[in-house]
């Protein structure tokens, strides 16, 4: 029993080594933001909260109601 948990510690730990190499060798962690993604950005792909925001935007084309 003990045998199979200092294993199973063991895989773990070198996981996290293997992983946290990517961002020694980089110095910063990745994006994984749909902004920081160029193929996604060269489809016209953007994040929600830019969608958001433009969906929000004042039409400035926008012809004003006339209140009777």
């Amino acid at each position: 029993m003990i045998e199979t948990l200092l294993i199973t510690l063991l895989i773990v730990a070198i996981c996290f080594g293997l992983l946290g190499i990517g961002v020694w060798i980089k110095g910063k962690f990745p994006n994984f933001h749909v902004d920081g993604n160029k193929a996604l950005n060269d489809q016209g792909i953007r994040c929600v909260e830019a969608q958001d925001q433009e969906a929000r935007a004042e039409n400035q084309h926008a012809i004003a109601e006339r209140e009777c």
